[in-house]
């Protein structure tokens, strides 16, 4: 009955941690969440692994119930399908905080180093593992919770969004300390706290990079066309004429439209219309890149591909990182038989390579990322180190009117805060922003609205210390950091 109630204890606050993230942004509820399951494991470390599990279980289910509107109300899989791959995601990323849970309790019985020095550090080893293992799935890390309301926003440019995982996990073994140390120990990790606490707040003042040129004016279309609608013939017509209006009314130096925003293979497109988009922002001197399927030069596969339309050489982006499961089919052998069930159009898209340029867009580089690309902060930090501005363009109407898009918003400002530049994100039907290079949001339009939203951004120039580094110097870290747990506990078995 014991072990029933923990369990119960820790799916209860690993769910609450949906409230932490966009759009709720409550970030004082992930250090308080992660305390709650280290308090859970201090009552019985004998069953850390589940305990931990089932936290991480009903933290990432809580995260990511979208995915059952992906996969049953747009793609049409029937329920008795989508329901249990729904749980498929949890049940894998649920080991992450399993087995950092029983390496801090299997590691030394010590509070102080269980869960000052194991914990945090086997956490932000977990959340790096997650990261690319598999292609990786790093949404809902913890750090992501304090982007950019917290203090501890101020890290990311320094060691990115994995420093901030350890310190969100360490300022959780500290809250635990608080109620369970002596007063002299209670005392330092309040001046450690208060110390590293204090400090995001000046990071958070200090710029990291420099603007470079003039200012230009951004033009980011929303088109909210509904996913069933988007890849249906009888609405093509409308589409293309959606987005066509937007340019044809737009003033700016540069415009950008959605993911695959002209649902044809570029050259499938009717014919005059590429003609047509050119010639409109031609006459308003505007640079224009559209999300378009690209078939790949030997004509044998298909790219996620941004083109600048505006220049006659149409040069282009082809995503990299694609959606297992949505963009490719890992293991067609065993699960392709799924897809028969599933409205779910070019699943099989190609890589587009890891060293592509930037495009040059009204006189500046733009280094593009499609969808959630913008997970993977290592990823991008080449791109930016060649660009002055970022930019995101994804189609999220596959995730309806949950909290995917708000979530994937504050990818978006943790990449901006990385790397010290401008994010411009168009989408298809929300959230449709610009994101400066301190991670807030200047400008951002209604989610499922059709507009264009305006507005400015500027190059910048210059690497932050994260661009510097990347992950390394945290995850090496967090090695060193288990490995001293580690010796300390041999030492103190070693004398009884």
């Amino acid at each position: 009955m014991r072990i029933l109630f923990l369990l119960l204890a820790a799916a209860l606050a690993g769910a609450l941690t949906l409230f932490a993230f966009a759009p709720y942004r409550m970030f004082w509820l992930m250090p308080l969440c992660l305390a709650a399951l280290i308090e859970l494991l201090q009552r019985e470390p004998r069953r850390a692994f589940w305990i931990g599990y089932v936290w991480g279980v009903s933290a990432y289910a809580s995260n990511f119930k979208w995915i059952y509107d992906s996969l049953h109300d747009v793609a049409g899989l029937p329920a008795w399908i989508a329901a249990p791959l729904v749980l498929l995601l949890p049940a894998y990323l649920g080991l992450y905080p399993g087995l950092a849970s029983w390496i801090a309790c299997r590691i030394d019985s010590r509070p102080s180093v269980r869960w000052l020095i194991a914990f945090p550090a086997a956490w932000e080893l977990g959340e790096w593992l997650r990261s690319w293992v598999m292609t990786g799935f790093p949404w809902a890390a913890a750090g992501y919770s304090q982007i950019t309301e917290s203090p501890l926003s101020g890290y990311a440019p320094i060691g990115g969004i994995h420093l901030v995982n350890y310190l969100v996990a360490l300022s959780a073994g500290g809250l635990v300390m608080l109620a369970r140390g002596g007063m002299r120990q209670r005392l330092a990790i309040l001046l450690a706290a208060s110390l590293v606490w204090s400090s995001g707040f000046w990071l958070r003042e200090r710029e990291w990079t420099t603007p470079e040129g003039k200012p230009i004016t951004v033009a980011l279309a929303q088109g909210n066309i509904a996913q069933e609608m988007k890849w249906s013939p009888e609405n093509l017509e409308q589409s293309l004429l959606t987005y066509y209006r937007q340019v044809a009314k737009t003033r700016a130096d540069l415009m950008i439209l959605p993911e695959t925003a002209l649902p044809l293979f570029l050259d499938d497109l009717p014919s005059g219309y590429l003609t047509m988009m050119r010639g409109e922002a031609k006459r308003s001197g505007m640079a224009l890149a559209s999300g378009v399927p690209r078939r790949t030069n030997d004509g044998r596969g298909y790219l996620n591909a941004v083109v600048a339309l505006s220049d006659p050489k149409m040069p282009y982006y082809a995503k990299d990182h694609l959606v297992p499961f949505g963009e490719f089919v890992p293991l067609p052998g065993l699960i392709g038989w799924i897809y028969q069930y599933m409205d779910m159009p070019l699943s099989g898209f190609s890589r587009g390579g890891a060293d592509q340029p930037p495009l040059e867009l009204a006189g500046h580089k733009v280094a593009f990322n499609v969808c959630y690309e913008d997970s993977f902060g290592e990823e991008l930090i080449g791109p930016a180190a060649k660009a002055g501005i970022l930019a995101n363009v994804s189609n999220l109407a596959w995730f309806g009117k949950s909290e995917a898009m708000s979530q994937h918003l504050q990818l978006s400002q943790a990449r901006s805060l990385e790397t010290g530049r401008y994010m411009l994100r168009a989408t298809n039907n929300g959230m449709t922003a610009i994101i400066r290079p301190d991670g807030e949001i200047s400008a951002i339009a209604a989610p499922f609205t059709t507009q264009v939203l305006t507005g400015f951004a500027e190059s910048h120039q210059g690497l932050t210390p994260y661009m510097q580094v990347g992950n390394l110097p945290v995850v090496a870290g967090c090695g060193a950091l288990l490995l001293l747990a580690l010796a300390l506990g041999w030492r103190r078995r070693g004398r009884y």
